[in-house]
C-alpha cells in the first residue's frame, strides 16, 4: 500500500533512530569533531552540511520525487544558485510573467556573466519553440505564474527542452508538491520559495531546490557549498514543522480561495479575476491535467489605483504585505511589491496594472473573509459615487 501525499508530508522525516524523538533535533553547531586524521565523518562544517538541514533536504527530495534536495537561505538564493549552472555565452528562455525578483536577477545579474535571456509567453508553445536558440541551455517556467496565474504545459515544455538539449527549471512555489510534481512531468530542477506555503507561518525565509538526477544534484551541491547561501539549522527545523501541516493548511485555504474567487468574479466592481480553477480560465485544461488543485492564491483587478487605495484602507482581516502562503490572509499590490523592480512598461505588458491585487487566502473563516471583502468594496463604490447592491 502506498501512502497518500498528505501522510507523506507528516511522516517523511521519520523518527530519530537514536532516541525515537518524533521531531528532528536542531544541531546548532558550526563545526564537527573528526575522529581521525585520514577519515572524516559525514559532517565537518555546517556550510557544507548540517544534520538538521540534511533532514529537510531529504524530505523535500522525497516529496518532489527527486534524487537530491537543497535548502537555501531564501527562494532567490535557490533560484540564483540554479542559474549558476549556466556558463558564459549560454542563453536562457524565461516565462514572460515571472516573479519580479527573478526578473531582476536575470536582467541585472546574468548580464554581467555574459548569459543571454529571452522572455516569452510560454502559454504559446509555438512562441516558446521559436525562441529557442542554438546556445539555449535552460527553459525556466513559473506555473501558475506570478501574479496573473498564467499556465504553462510543463510536460510539453520539458519535451521541447530535451529535444534541444536544454534543462527545464520549474518554480513550484504556488502549488507545492502537494498539488503539482514537475519532476514527474519531465522537469530537471524544481524550485521553491519555501518562505511561502511550505513554511506557512510568516516566520522563515527559505528556498528549496530538488534535482531529478544525481549528476545534476552533484553540480548544484557544489554551487550551494561554494556560494554558501545555506539555510541555518533553526530555520530548517521550523520549515520541517511547517511542511508537516501543509496538507491541512493548504487544503482549507484552497477551499476558501475557490469561494472567494467566485464571489469576486460576480462582483460588479471587479474587472477580472485570475484563478486557474475557473473552467473558463485559458489554462484550466492544462492545469487540471498537471495539478490536482487550483491552490490558495488568486489575483483580481479593480478599475484603477484610486479604487485599490480605498479598498486597502477599509479591508480589515488580511494583512497588506509582501509575501504569500501564510496562515493569515495576505493582500499584495504587485506593482510596488512583488514586481516593484520591474519597469512600468514591462509590468503593463504582463497585465500587472495599477488596479491589480494578489490575494493569498489564509485560514480565517471563509465567511469572514467574504464579508470583509464585501464591506471594503462597498466603501470603494461609495467613495467613488457608484451604486451597487449590497
Amino acid at each position: 500500500m502506498t501512502d497518500r501525499i498528505e501522510t507523506k508530508f507528516i511522516h517523511s522525516t521519520g523518527v530519530d533512530p537514536q532516541t525515537g524523538a518524533v521531531n528532528v533535533p536542531i544541531y546548532l553547531s558550526s563545526t564537527f569533531h573528526q575522529q581521525s586524521l585520514d577519515s572524516f565523518g559525514p559532517f565537518d562544517y555546517s556550510r557544507s552540511g548540517n544534520p538538521t538541514r540534511l533532514a529537510l533536504e531529504e524530505t523535500i527530495a522525497k516529496l518532489e520525487g527527486g534524487k537530491r534536495g537543497f535548502a537555501f537561505s531564501s527562494g532567490m538564493a535557490a533560484i540564483s544558485s540554479a542559474f549558476m549552472l549556466l556558463s558564459s555565452g549560454d542563453h536562457v528562455l524565461v516565462s514572460e510573467d515571472v516573479y519580479g525578483g527573478t526578473y531582476r536577477f536575470i536582467t541585472e545579474i546574468l548580464d554581467k556573466f555574459n548569459i543571454e535571456y529571452t522572455f516569452v509567453n510560454m502559454t504559446d508553445l509555438n512562441e516558446m519553440a521559436n525562441a529557442i536558440q542554438p546556445n539555449t541551455k535552460v527553459i525556466y517556467l513559473e506555473t501558475p505564474s506570478n501574479p496573473v496565474m498564467n499556465i504553462t504545459d510543463i510536460e510539453i515544455a520539458a519535451k521541447l527542452a530535451k529535444a534541444n538539449n536544454c534543462l527545464t527549471f520549474v518554480d513550484n512555489t504556488f502549488m507545492t508538491p502537494l498539488y503539482q510534481n514537475p519532476l514527474e512531468l519531465g522537469a530537471d530542477i524544481v524550485l521553491h520559495s519555501a518562505t511561502k506555503f511550505l513554511s506557512g507561518h510568516s516566520d522563515v525565509i527559505a528556498g528549496l531546490a530538488v534535482t531529478k538526477d544525481e549528476e545534476l544534484g552533484n553540480r548544484l551541491g557544489f554551487i550551494q557549498n561554494t556560494f554558501g547561501s545555506v539555510l541555518g539549522a533553526q530555520d530548517s527545523y521550523l520549515l520541517i514543522q511547517g511542511i508537516k501541516t501543509l496538507g491541512a493548511r493548504l487544503g482549507q485555504s484552497s477551499q476558501s480561495a475557490r469561494v472567494i474567487a467566485e464571489y469576486l468574479q460576480n462582483h460588479p466592481l471587479i474587472e477580472e479575476v485570475y484563478y486557474p480553477g475557473f473552467s473558463f480560465h485559458p489554462g484550466n485544461p492544462i492545469h487540471e491535467r498537471q495539478a490536482t488543485n487550483a491552490g490558495a492564491l488568486l489575483s483580481f483587478r479593480l478599475a484603477d489605483k484610486k479604487s485599490v487605495r480605498i479598498f486597502v484602507e477599509y479591508l480589515r482581516i488580511p494583512v497588506f504585505a509582501v509575501s504569500l502562503g501564510a496562515v493569515e490572509s495576505i493582500l499584495s499590490y504587485p506593482a510596488t511589491m512583488s514586481h516593484g523592480s520591474m519597469p512600468p512598461e514591462e509590468r503593463e505588458k504582463r497585465g500587472i496594472t495599477d488596479g491589480l491585487l494578489r490575494f493569498s487566502v489564509g485560514l480565517e473563516h471563509c465567511d469572514d473573509l467574504v464579508q470583509d471583502l464585501n464591506q471594503a468594496l462597498l466603501q470603494v463604490a461609495r467613495r467613488k459615487g457608484l451604486s451597487i447592491a449590497n
